[in-house]
């Protein structure tokens, strides 16, 4: 039996596609990226996006294109991507940004006609559906991430089509695996349990700010430094794993350390339990969307019934930067704030501007991703912040609202 093929199994009969198990959903989109794409392919993409996923398409060898986007949910508005850009790109990667599916009918059907390969990114939406079809079955391949849903801080899947890619990426997969490290392993399994007791005794608060006193965080603002000479030296050894791995394990260091069954079996409980906490975060998801805060993609979805178990919810307001120091005194730490774009954060040598950026500018500098199992908390929380709603410009000369038609579906 191939490596973690029992979790794999169990996602393939939840998803209905082939899946291969791998350390990190990181990992697993570098395979598909491997798998399909030629070095040097042009990827279409969002700029609001975490930049790890920046690194590993560079670490892949590919040349990132960003796209316009939505100003409701953040990801990719087909509607306002150029025609010349659709004629000169080589693949499209999704976002399903904090579990709000892309408008991934049209981006499928845009891709069937260029005869390219479709990837999504579902870290943030296991349990999203468009069309009463899951997110992950759209594409060519899909990522998942079960340290998100399951806050099991490792673990990831890439769904594929059929039982033959499966067992080709399986052994790419291999290949890039790194020896399993008991300490390694222990992290991963003690680390959700850590997280679990500094909450329900009330610690985030003093615990956040001795992290940050002591150093202890990889990222001292919402993107992690560039080192742009460095990176610029990376690109004659791509695609490499190896050459950008100082990037691309930020936040998870054994991103590719093969886990044992120690962790596996934690993983296998966390899954058992998956459908209880997609329920949980829909009780959440309906309580924040009912708020001022609450983003148009958002109520739009709460007005039509069609609740998605979202890993985040996107509340928009004014002020986000200091409102979100101000939380942490409230027990609410603030995290997955893709700001600035990354046509911002990286510039035009590692990546290529969006035509139009200012919808992604708008919208990663108003939204606060807040955690839908935490809704009460953070609901009261900027209460007594009296928090402020951003309004999207409509306005002559303002910005333009580029949104699409919403994509039908439900939650699952």
């Amino acid at each position: 039996m191939s490596y973690g093929s029992g979790l794999a199994a169990t996602m393939t009969r939840r998803l209905g596609r082939e899946c291969v198990y791998t350390p990190s959903a990181r990992l697993a989109l570098y395979l598909a990226l491997r798998h399909w794409c030629r070095p040097g392919a042009r990827i279409l993409m969002s700029p609001v996006n975490d930049d790890v996923i920046l690194f590993v398409v560079l670490a892949a060898g590919l040349r990132p294109v960003q796209a316009p986007v939505s100003v409701w949910d953040g990801n990719i508005d087909p509607a306002a991507v150029p025609e010349s850009t659709w004629r000169n790109v080589d693949a499209v990667l999704t976002t399903n940004l904090y579990g709000m599916p892309d408008q991934v009918v049209e981006l499928r059907r845009r891709c069937q006609e260029l005869g390219i390969p479709l990837f999504e990114d579902a870290a943030h939406a296991i349990g999203t559906h468009v069309d009463g079809q899951p997110i992950g079955t759209f594409g060519t391949a899909a990522a998942f991430s079960l340290s998100k849903h399951v806050a099991a801080m490792a673990g990831g899947f890439l769904a594929v089509e059929d039982a033959r890619t499966r067992r080709e990426l399986e052994l790419l997969r291999d290949d890039l695996l790194l020896p399993r490290r008991l300490r390694g392993d222990l992290a991963a399994t003690l680390r959700p349990l850590a997280r679990s007791a500094v909450r329900t005794l009330r610690l985030v608060r003093p615990v956040w700010r001795t992290m940050q006193r002591l150093e202890l965080l990889e990222r001292d603002d919402f993107r992690m430094p560039l080192h742009a000479p460095r990176l610029s030296g990376c690109a004659r050894e791509a695609p490499s794993l190896v050459a950008y791995e100082p990037w691309v394990r930020v936040d998870l260091h054994d991103f590719r350390s093969r886990h044992g069954a120690l962790v596996r079996g934690q993983l296998k409980l966390r899954m058992a339990r998956l459908d209880d906490d997609l329920t949980r975060r829909r009780v959440g998801v309906s309580l924040l969307s009912g708020t001022a805060w609450a983003s148009p993609a958002l109520r739009a979805r709460s007005a039509d019934e069609r609740l998605v178990p979202l890993f985040r919810v996107p509340l928009l307001v004014h002020d986000r930067d200091a409102l979100v120091q101000r939380l942490v005194r409230h027990g609410v730490v603030s995290g997955y704030i893709y700001d600035p774009p990354l046509d911002d954060y990286a510039g035009a040598e590692f990546v290529e501007p969006s035509p139009d950026p200012s919808a992604a500018r708008w919208f990663a500098s108003h939204v606060l991703p807040a955690d839908p199992l935490l809704a009460r908390k953070v609901t009261n929380a900027l209460t007594r912040e009296r928090a402020t709603t951003a309004r999207q410009p409509v306005g002559p000369g303002d910005l333009p609202i580029t949104a699409g038609p919403m994509a039908e579906g439900q939650a699952s």
